[in-house]
């Protein structure tokens, strides 16, 4: 049993659809579970319905571009309009909207949750009913049937108990199955989502509960490279990683691999490559046992939008265990990922990334307690494995408020 996983970018069009047969084909059809997540930009799109769901208090003209963006992918796919996937995807739409028309939550998270999956349940529904009008049989399953998880909205934690009997359970392994990223069920049965980018880390779910062979996430760049193309120059693949190399990677931000997903493939020794699939037939890159990296070259990683906060203590008393175990319940309670930390006697600065917008009630709580200075929008970065060259040209024009430097990893945080 392998297990695929196919991102955004490499659905988000009828081609990218139709590449999905090609990638089968030239990879073998044998049995596995195929994770797909939201077509192209679908996620951002279906964001902007809740926001303006939860502005206007009723079902927003904005779902309509959503709708219609998937029909036109269908179109192409399928000439025969009489095909049961326009029910199949008319259907879905209708009960999204249903559930805006009759929810009685305000509750930010949740109403997300209830919503976006629809691009993961969408999206797998086209490709599958596509490769099955191409003669490659596919099993469509509903991943909240299979990862159960607790009911923290938008960042569930994993019921590693009940997923793994849900999978072993009710999961044929004899067939091609397809199913969703970023999506699993609570107790009570509502959907929860696993944080953004979170369908790498059900590839690994289901990758781990099945003993599988491999698991590959099939991307839009050549493997995991050893810099951002988007914002660094001419980045390099980097052919092996080990997965410790890939968790430090990730941890520090780097975005081809999500943090959650190398712990338990990790765990198991279960291998992950990392393809481009327009090319399935190239090596990419391989994480798993053995060599730390390789080549080894310096790894440039960019977090932007953080916020940089400086706490000292009112009193001018040292900055010790009892005020720092305050400060971290406090961005516990607030759900802020510290990416950073630099502390004296007497300050204390952390980088954190302000992801679920509750930056305004953190900083009142600090200020009854501490001296508070904050930068936001600021950005991180990371050079793992830096050189002297590399930590020159990452330094070269940028205003630096933080520095910290370990023997193999240099951060800067700037101002931008």
């Amino acid at each position: 049993m392998k297990v695929f996983k196919f991102g955004g970018a490499s659905v988000k069009d009828a081609a990218g659809v139709r590449n999905v047969q090609n990638v089968l084909e030239k990879t073998g059809n044998g049995p596995k579970v195929i994770v797909i997540s939201a077509m192209g930009k679908t996620t951002n799109a279906l964001e902007i319905v809740i926001k303006d769901y939860l502005f206007e208090k009723k079902v927003p003209k904005s779902l309509e571009a959503v709708e219609e963006t998937h029909f036109q992918i269908i179109n192409e796919l399928f000439l025969d309009t009489r095909a049961p996937i326009f029910n199949k995807i008319k259907n879905l739409f209708t009960e999204l909207r249903n559930f805006l028309q009759h929810n009685k939550s305000e509750q930010y998270d949740f109403v997300y949750d209830q919503v976006i999956c629809y691009g993961e349940l969408v999206s797998t529904t086209i490709v599958s009913e596509y490769l099955n009008s191409q003669n490659i049989q596919t099993n469509w399953l509903d991943a909240r049937n299979f990862i159960k998880t607790d009911s923290v909205y938008r960042d569930a934690g994993v019921n590693w108990e009940e997923t793994q009997e849900a999978i072993q359970q009710n999961l044929n392994v004899n067939q091609v199955n397809i199913t969703q990223g970023f999506i699993g069920s609570d107790p009570n049965n509502f959907t929860t989502t696993l944080g953004r980018e979170g369908s790498d880390y059900s590839a690994a779910i289901f990758a781990y509960c099945l003993n599988a062979e491999n698991v590959t996430i099939w991307k839009d760049v050549p493997g995991v490279l050893n810099a951002d193309p988007r914002v660094f120059k001419d980045p390099q693949l980097l052919q092996h990683i080990s997965y410790e190399e890939a968790i430090e990677l990730a941890f520090y931000g780097a975005s081809v691999i999500h943090p959650k997903t190398l712990q338990p493939l990790q765990q198991k020794e279960i291998p992950l490559f990392v393809k481009p699939f327009l090319k399935p037939e190239s090596e990419g890159t391989k994480v798993g046992k053995g060599e730390l990296i390789f080549p080894e070259i310096p790894c440039f990683i960019v977090k932007n939008d953080l916020v940089l906060i400086s706490l000292s203590t009112l009193d001018f008393s040292f900055m010790v265990e009892e005020n720092i175990s305050e400060v971290f319940r406090l961005f516990h309670q607030y759900q802020m990922k510290v990416d950073l930390i630099q502390n004296s006697a007497i300050s204390f600065s952390v980088c954190v990334d302000n992801k679920f917008n509750q930056l305004e009630k953190l900083l009142q709580h600090l200020k009854a307690r501490f001296k508070v200075s904050f930068v936001p929008g600021v950005s991180l970065y990371t050079i793992r494995h830096f050189n002297e060259e590399a930590k020159k040209s990452l330094e070269k024009d940028k205003e630096i408020l933080l520095k910290q430097l370990t023997h193999n990893t240099l951060q800067i945080v700037t101002r931008n």
